[in-house]
């Protein structure tokens, strides 16, 4: 399981010319799910991410988590995190678990995430999403479970 985190200021997925997601100061995490991943590995992930402490405090260090700024998530499923281009120009994405696997731990991860307390909005499963977002830092970190 692979998770990209950015600290957005503000973020927003589009289908089809319609906007179904929108976040405002929080998190937007990439979601990969790889063969063989199981819950017990996404809750690690999730309540990882809810603890990480990368929002700037009073004194401009990085100390916050995104629950400590009331801060919202917005969780994207993204295949191609686990594209393998280590052979050739063309990725292989054999690596990746089934779409019906994938897509029950993207929505659990969606329900573990409110479960934490954390606002939480999703994507849309499969779908040619456009992903809008205003990176704050930038700060980006790359979980892998």
């Amino acid at each position: 399981m692979k998770a990209v985190v950015q600290r957005v200021q503000h973020a927003s997925v589009t289908v089809d010319g319609k906007e179904i997601s929108r976040i405002g100061p929080g998190f937007l995490t990439l979601l990969g799910v790889a063969k063989g991943d199981t819950e017990a590995q996404l809750q690690k992930l999730i309540t990882k991410i809810a603890a990480l402490r990368i929002f700037p405090d009073a004194d401009g260090k990085m100390n916050l988590s995104l629950k400590d700024i009331n801060g919202e998530h917005l969780i994207v499923s993204q295949f191609t995190l686990l594209g393998d281009a280590s052979k050739g120009n063309r990725p292989s994405f054999i690596g990746a678990e089934a779409p019906a696997p994938a897509e029950a731990l993207y929505e659990k991860a969606l329900e573990l995430s409110r479960a934490q307390g954390l606002v939480t909005y999703g994507g849309q499963f499969g779908a040619d999403m456009k992903v809008q977002i205003l990176n704050d830092g930038p700060v980006t970190l790359i979980l892998e479970i």
